[in-house]
């Protein structure tokens, strides 16, 4: 009895539990409703995220000249390099410059001990005056033989011939004597050392109170010219005969930059081409002056040479990272005034360093793509920038930025 009132209970529970599940049910369906509607809205915002404008750097295609350089990697040398001697034997008894200082052309360097030599020279004076003693006397007495010969006869025409001999001999030791009196002056300038040339003075390499011969092989120090300085520079073979045609028509400007070719340290003019070709690897020597005034060249610098062929006029400039490459050649992205971009196809006509000159596709004015071209296509929207940072808000409102002069 007790089992069936419990199993009735049971049903009657199981019943109960469906009819709650049962009125449960709509609620069920209305939360699955707005979980669902909750979903959608998050899809529409993602696909709204999805079409926001692609921020890229621009840049606005500018007129102005375009320069046309050839590049090559040089060498600083200099103009002058002497290595200084001593022509004489004797001890150093002046030292009258500094390591590194700039001297100028005839400024007295070292001073060798000059009393041997002037002793020379009073010995070669003295005999000078007692040659020319002896000279006037054979010579007065050579007259005087003649004399009488013309008038009485009473000297032979050998004893006038015999005395004209002695007194030329005579006048060949003054002559002699003369040529000793000069060699021994030359001595004497020779022990005052002179700067050769201007220009700097490298390590000092003898010290006063050493005994310096002529015949020594050590410099006693070494001057360096450094204003004017020249480079030597390379260039393939291809393009000697374009710069031997500017050549003849007028001097060609040269430029050195350091080694990182970002810094430009000098401006001078291209001097000469050497007379042949390295066969080994193509190229030949060229050699360019600079004045450098500034100092910033020296001997054995590595610099990166431009040389300044022709100036190509009006030429439409874009920075060259605005050039992209693609199947059909060469295209930029310009940006429209609605601020949607466009892949135009352009052909450059020339590209230097980081600039490029379009020949055709583009105009004076409108705005180019800089960075970030690998996620456009044509009709996406941006919101372009210029290199600063700055917001633009309309292409066609934005002025064409001044380019700045290549240097």
């Amino acid at each position: 009895m007790k089992t069936r009132t419990r199993n009735k209970h049971t049903r009657r529970e199981l019943n109960w539990r469906y009819v709650a599940l049962v009125l449960s049910l709509p609620g069920l369906l209305a939360v699955s409703g707005c979980q669902s509607a909750g979903s959608a809205s998050a899809r529409d915002q993602s696909m709204a995220a999805t079409v926001r404008a692609v921020p890229v750097a621009v840049a606005s295609a500018v007129e102005q000249d375009m320069p046309v350089y050839l590049t090559g990697l040089g060498a600083v040398t200099a103009y002058n390099t002497v290595s200084v001697r001593s022509r004489v034997d004797g001890e150093l008894k002046q030292v009258n410059f500094r390591e590194g200082q700039q001297v100028n052309k005839g400024d007295l360097l070292i001073l060798i001990d000059p009393r041997p030599y002037e002793v020379q020279l009073a010995q070669a004076q003295a005999q000078l005056f007692k040659d020319q003693a002896s000279y006037r006397d054979a010579q007065l007495n050579y007259e005087r033989y003649r004399d009488l010969l013309k008038q009485s006869g009473a000297m032979s025409q050998q004893q006038v011939d015999t005395q004209k001999s002695t007194a030329d001999t005579y006048e060949g030791a003054i002559r002699a004597d003369q040529a000793t009196i000069d060699n021994a002056k030359l001595q004497i300038e020779y022990c005052h050392i002179t700067a050769p040339v201007s220009g700097r003075i490298g390590l000092r390499l003898v010290d006063a109170g050493n005994i310096v011969h002529a015949t020594d092989t050590n410099a006693m120090l070494v001057i360096t010219q450094l204003q004017p300085i020249a480079v030597i520079f390379t260039l393939p073979e291809d393009s000697l005969p374009v710069v031997v045609k500017r050549m003849r028509q007028g001097t060609l400007t040269v430029d050195a930059y350091d080694r990182d070719d970002k810094i430009k340290l000098a401006t001078g003019t291209l001097l000469t081409i050497d007379n042949q070709i390295d066969q080994t690897t193509g190229t030949d020597r060229l050699k360019a002056i600079f004045d450098n005034k500034e100092g910033v060249l020296f001997p054995n610098q590595f610099v990166n040479i431009h040389l300044l062929l022709d100036v190509r006029k009006n030429s439409t400039i874009v920075p060259s990272v605005a050039v992209q490459r693609g199947p059909q050649g060469n295209f930029v992205y310009v940006v429209k005034a609605d601020n949607t971009v466009e892949a135009r196809p352009v052909t450059v006509a020339l590209t230097q360093s980081n600039q490029s000159a379009i020949g055709s596709g583009l105009q004076v004015g409108e705005v180019v793509v800089t960075d970030g071209q690998d996620k456009l296509q044509n009709g996406v929207k941006v919101e372009a920038r210029t290199p600063t940072g700055n917001s633009i808000a309309s292409p066609s409102n934005s002025q064409p930025a001044a380019a700045a002069p290549r240097s």
